[in-house]
């Protein structure tokens, strides 16, 4: 869900390099809910021939065979595939993007990966050179990774943190618990790691990755405490929740607010806290 501008928000054009290990192939897929479209990543070493692709996005065959001419005109090949989640827009065209390059797909939910491999937490992608850290980010979905890219001081953040706005807990998959330790893992990358960059599944690249991180903590921060007002003051049921607190918020957004709201209870009656 969008929101105010983030800490860093460089309003910059979509898609092109990110860092010097990553290019943003952007998909035609823009929408309230996704921004400007998907981000799908071209990562790897620049003297490497092997690429990473993270994401490759919706089932669209325009936008996979522009991946893949993107990757051919960098001098690379598509050796992998990652998913950060499952959701249709990040992972969707990738069945068909593996057909398009004969590459495995990794992912941390069994029924997303084509091959033998899977994704958890701590693992370590090598590939070609490249080096990409899996972390563990669960809460907007139960199946969320980020991966942190350690020689550009960068981390990919698929859904968990956007290049613009905020995103939401997508309840009952995403807990708004697992989420909140997510940012505060995230949150350590930039304090004791050195990233600075958020790379996003939607949205321009970040340069404060600090900044970032602690704008969405504080952001939760403060919509639980709305939330909990909504309910002292009467407002019992998520709809109702949801026209008090995000009464400022576009009406399209609502049914995405309200899976928010549902998490933001559920988190607070397991707190004792309404």
């Amino acid at each position: 869900m969008t929101a105010a501008a983030l800490p860093g928000d460089p309003r910059s054009s979509i898609g092109g390099a990110g860092t010097a290990r990553a290019f943003c192939v952007l998909a035609p897929n823009p929408s309230p809910m996704t921004l400007d479209g998907t981000n799908t990543w071209i990562v790897a070493e620049p003297d490497s021939d092997l690429a990473v692709v993270i994401d490759p996005g919706p089932l669209h065959e325009g936008h996979l065979a522009a991946v893949v001419a993107a990757a051919e005109r960098m001098g690379k090949r598509v050796a992998l595939t990652l998913l950060t989640h499952g959701h249709h827009d990040h992972a969707e065209g990738a069945a068909r993007f593996a057909e398009l390059t004969g590459s495995g797909v990794r992912a941390l939910d069994p029924a997303l990966r084509l091959g033998d491999e899977g994704l958890a937490a701590g693992d370590v992608v090598t590939t070609g050179g490249l080096e990409l850290r899996v972390v563990g980010t669960p809460g907007h979905t139960s199946d969320s990774l980020s991966f942190h890219l350690p020689a550009d001081g960068a981390v990919l953040t698929g859904d968990t943190v956007l290049g613009r706005g905020t995103t939401m807990v997508a309840h009952p998959d995403g807990r708004l618990g697992d989420y909140l330790d997510s940012l505060r893992r995230l949150q350590r990358l930039t304090r004791e790691r050195g990233v600075d960059t958020v790379l996003p599944g939607h949205g321009p690249v970040l340069q404060d990755a600090r900044g970032a991180v602690e704008y969405y903590l504080a952001h939760r921060a403060s919509r639980l405490a709305q939330v909990e007002t909504a309910v002292e003051l009467g407002h019992r049921t998520p709809a109702e929740v949801v026209s008090h607190v995000y009464a400022d918020v576009d009406r399209v957004l609502w049914p995405a607010a309200e899976l928010s709201v549902r998490a933001q209870l559920e988190y607070l009656t397991e707190h004792g806290l309404i």
